[in-house]
Parts: structure tokens; sequence; C-alpha cells
């Protein structure tokens, strides 16, 4: 009698689990079929591509790139690795610089302005220390370069995301602070249920300009030169570089068909998701009466994958839920003591000082021991030539793009339309357009002096397009609906709602769009095709061949100079519009 007793518990209880087990793999459609087919192949691609970046390496042998088009799938793969990697560090950075110059005064006045400085340093300037570091760091193999390579890419697309991140972080609307505090949410929660949703729009936004950028430096970061040594990839980047350099058209023919392929293929497969996605975190009152939509996000979420990989991954959210506590409470509000805090500020403003000041007598030494202080001059010289540029360059991409990018921001058809074909000319690399500027310019006497203008423009005018894109986007559609309402139109809409929207978005576009534009000077004025070149006179020109001929004393001259006419534009201009954003114009 005790054994039949004991035995219907245990049969009760596992009739029941193998019914809840049964009905779930009831539920499984081709939909959950064909995502778990895409993240295999997507994973498989991965371990193939991840297996060529740790094969021996000898540092005194050149390498060279097989333009084999064949080999171009397993280049764009290798590629797309290394843009992505690039992007999870963008990301992790971004959410701890912007975080600590939001959260903190004293940190703020050190790391924006730092901000401000290598965001202009060139991926060039960057890659030259990097190469010798990861070289030494993993000798014998591959990793060391493709570390080099990662890095680059990375300088070309964290301070753009950076910088607009911050800027959400400063200017979260008072509702969300004042909802944050009332409900007592720990630090750690107010960051991830109230500050990163607020920026998830422009985040998104400016990660896949970012992204854009990474593309356009894709050939500096693969086929790297340095000290006369000659370093190249596999990748659709390096690739393109050794068809120009042999003046093959057919290859860079190819190679433009392939970044075609893969910009088009990751902005549906990956950036058109995201936006979608992002439309759900706006702050506004009413519902919009057009949303985006993306067929692969709809996929994602009539699969049952997420449900299932997330109920495994609650309890480390709980955990670290509970772990964030030690970051204190949003509800108290910290005791000032004033004596305290002046005597921190002077203590901070000492020693950042101090390590500021001996970092520039260690290179002003430096650069005299070996040619001496006069080196500046040339440099500050021909900086005023790309000044003159990067100033047409804002000027005539503002005027363009902002109406337009309000057009498409507020059309979410429009978006679906133009996102594509914008992420496309924004991700084109200038040098793959090499071969038809040289003609152009010979065909036409165009000086590459002004001709160099327009392929900065490739790399510089984006930045604002895609920012006026997102302010727009942000801009509740309950505001916009009372103004139909109210039937203000004209130049009345854009004093009242258009501007004040969008103009956060467009500080933050102009001021990544300026530093941009002098990073992509190096790219651009200097231009060959094959045995042809032509150089500008400009400051890119002049530490694209510094960086070229391992000239150390004259790189560091070129990227100090380009540094102290970036933060000098940004501290004259666009700090200003920064405060007069924050002060008037946030939603």
């Amino acid at each position: 009698m005790s054994v039949r007793t004991d035995s219907k518990p245990a049969q009760a209880t596992a009739t029941p689990v193998a019914a809840r087990l049964a009905g779930r793999w009831s539920r499984v459609s081709w939909v959950d079929a064909a995502v778990a087919a895409a993240v295999l192949v997507i994973l498989y691609g991965v371990l193939r591509a991840g297996h060529g970046t740790t094969v021996a390496f000898n540092t005194h042998h050149n390498l060279r790139v097989d333009t084999d088009p064949a080999r171009l799938p397993y280049d764009a793969a290798r590629s797309l690795l290394r843009m992505f990697a690039a992007l999870a560090l963008s990301i992790v950075f971004t959410f701890a610089y912007a975080y600590a110059a939001a959260k903190s005064r004293r940190l703020e006045r050190i790391l924006i302005p730092a901000l401000d400085i290598l965001q202009s340093v060139p991926v060039l300037g960057f890659l030259t220390v990097a190469v010798t570091g990861f070289i030494a760091l993993f000798p014998g193999s591959l990793l060391g370069l493709e570390c080099a390579s990662v890095f680059a890419i990375f300088t070309s697309q964290a301070w753009n995301m950076t910088f607009g991140f911050y800027y959400s972080l400063t200017s979260l609307p008072r509702e969300l602070d004042e909802l944050s505090r009332s409900f007592g949410f720990t630090r750690w929660m107010r960051f991830w249920k109230v500050e990163a949703p607020a920026g998830v729009i422009a985040l998104v936004w400016n990660g896949m300009m970012s992204f854009g950028g990474g593309w356009f430096f894709l050939v500096a970061s693969e086929a790297i030169s340095v000290n006369n040594q000659q370093y190249a990839l596999p990748g659709i980047g390096s690739y393109a570089g050794a068809a120009i350099a042999d003046g093959d058209l057919g290859k860079v023919g190819w190679a433009i068909l392939a970044m075609a392929v893969m910009v088009i293929g990751v902005n549906i497969l990956f950036w058109r998701p995201l936006t979608a996605w992002a439309e759900k975190f706006k702050n506004e009152q009413s519902e919009a009466s057009e949303v985006q939509h993306s067929v692969v996000l709809d996929l994602l979420r009539r699969s049952h994958w997420p449900q299932l990989l997330g109920r495994p991954l609650r309890p480390v959210g709980r955990w670290l839920g509970v772990a964030g506590r030690v970051f204190g409470r949003d509800d108290r509000a910290l005791s000032v003591d004033r004596t305290r805090q002046r005597t921190g500020d002077l203590v901070f403003a000492v020693i950042a000082g101090g390590l500021i000041l001996w970092g520039l007598v260690d290179l002003a030494l430096y650069l005299h021991d070996r040619t001496g202080l006069g080196v500046f001059g040339q440099p500050l010289l021909l900086g005023l030539a790309t000044l003159a540029r990067v100033v047409v360059l804002v000027a005539l991409a503002t005027v363009v793009w902002v109406p337009i990018g309000v057009k498409i921001g507020f059309s979410p058809r429009l978006t679906r339309i133009a996102q594509p074909l914008v992420q496309l000319l924004a991700s084109f690399p200038a040098n793959f357009l090499f071969p038809l500027a040289v003609w152009f310019f010979l065909k036409t006497g165009l000086s590459i002096n002004i001709g160099g203008t327009l392929l900065m423009a490739l790399g510089a005018q984006w930045y604002i397009l895609f920012n006026a894109i997102a302010g727009a986007m942000a801009i509740p559609s309950d505001l916009r609906e009372a103004m139909d309402d109210l039937g203000v139109t004209g130049w009345q809409r854009w004093r009242r709602l258009i501007i004040p929207g969008i103009f956060p978005y467009y500080v933050t576009g102009g001021i990544t769009a300026s530093g941009g534009a002098w990073n992509a000077s190096i790219v651009s004025e200097v231009v060959t095709f094959g045995g042809t070149a032509l150089t500008a006179t400009g400051l890119g020109a002049y530490i694209a061949e510094a960086t070229e001929h391992g000239d150390y004393p004259h790189l560091l001259a070129g990227v100090a100079v380009m540094s102290l006419y970036v933060v000098g534009l940004n501290r004259l201009l666009w700090r200003r519009l920064y405060r007069l954003a924050e002060a008037r114009y946030s939603l």
C-alpha cells in the first residue's frame, strides 16, 4: 500500500512536466527553425573567419593580399568580423566613458576635452602606435595585427557614439528623472531602466553612422603602412587597396560590388531591425500613426527562442540588480560640504594639470632633440588650408542635409526607403572612388585642393544627416499632431518645433562631422591610382606622408596641430552650441 501511495505523486508530477515539454515542442514552427539555422550559419561563419586570425606571422616579411575575386567572400567575412568586434568595443566604451563624463563634474572637465582631442587624432596616428604595441603583445601571431586593425576601426567608431550618448544622459527629460527618484531606483536600475532607454534612438543612429565611418577607414586599417613596412590583412579593404595600387579597374569593380552587398546586407539584417526596435523608446503620449517595420525583427518576435533563452538569464539579471545596490539609491541626495568640495576640486586640478603639463613638456623635449620646435610651423600653416575645407564642408552639409534628414525622420515610409541608400553612401570608402576621382580631376582640370573637399565630404557629411534623422524621429508624434491641428507650417513650424527638437542632435552631428572631416582629410588630400598620385596642400597630406615614411617627429607634430585646431574650433563654436542646447532646447 505504501509503495502504491508513493508512486502516484511521482507519476502526477512527471505527467505535467512531460505535458509542458510536449506543449513547448508542439509550438515550434518554421520561424523557430529558420532563426536557429540563421544563428548556426552566423556562428559557423565567425568560427571560419576567426580561425585565420591566429596563424603564425613573421614581422620581417611583408604580407601580400591575394586579389583573386574568388577570395572575396572570405575577405568580406574577415572584414565583417573586425567591424562588429570594433562595434562591441565601441558600445562598452560609450557606456563607461559617457556615463563617467555625465555623472562626475570633475571628470567631465577632463573627459570631454579629451574626447575632442581623441576624435581629432587621425586613425593613422592611432594605428602607428597600435601596430607596434599589439605585435609585441602577440609575438609570432597574426592576432597582433588583427587587434591593431580592430583598434583602428574602433577609433573611427567610438567618439560619435560617445558624444551622442553623453548628451542623452545630460539632457534626460525631467519627468523621467522624477520617476526614477520617486521610485527610489538604485543607480544601476536608473541606468538600465531610465537613462539607457532614453538614449537608445540616438545611440542606434549614431552607431549606424559610426559603423559607416569604420567602413570609410577600412582600407587604412587593413592595409597598414608603418615605418616603410607593409602589412596587409585579408579583408575587403586590403583587397581594394591592392587592386587600386595595381591599377586593375576590374578588381576594383569587384571590390565595390562586394562592399555594396555587405553594406546592404548588414543594413537589412542588423540596422533596420534595430531602428525599428528603437521606435518603442520614443518619449510620447500618443501612438504614432506610422511605425517602422522590419521583416527580421518580426521573425524574431514570432520566434520562441528569445523567451526560451531569456528564462535561464533571469536569475543573472536579478543577481546584477541586487549587486548594483552597492552604487547607491537615486532618492538619497548627497550632502555636499562646500569646503571639502573646493578642496577636492583644487587637488584634482593640480594632479590633472600636472600630468598634462608633464606630457606636454616631455613631447616638447622629444621634438626639440630630433627636429627642433620649428617643426610646428609648417603643419600650422597647412592646417589653415584644411580648416577652410572643413568649414565649407560643414556649412554646405548643414544647408543640404538637415532639411532632407528632417523629411526622412518624419516619415517611416521614407525612412525604410532611404535608410539602406544612406547607409550605403555613408559607408562607401573614399579610397574606392580614387580611380574615378583621378580620372575626373585629370579630365576636367579640377584641382585636388578643391576636389579633396568633395572626397572629405564622403566621410563627414553623413554625421549631420544621420543626426538630423535621429532628431526628427525623436520628436514626439503628439507635438507634431498639435502643430498640425493649430495649422503651424513653414518657417514658424521650423522655429517652434523642428529646430528646438533636432538642435541637440544637430550639435552632436556637427561636432562629429567636423572631427570626421579632419580625419578624412588624411585619405582625401592624397589620391593615388596605379602610378598617378595627386596631393593637395593641407595637414592631412602632411600626416599621411609622415606616416608612410615612419617620420615620428613630423607625425606627432601633425597630430598635435590637428588636435589643436579641432579643440579650438570645438571650444569657440560647438561647446557654446552644446550649452545652448542644454539650456533651451531639451524636450
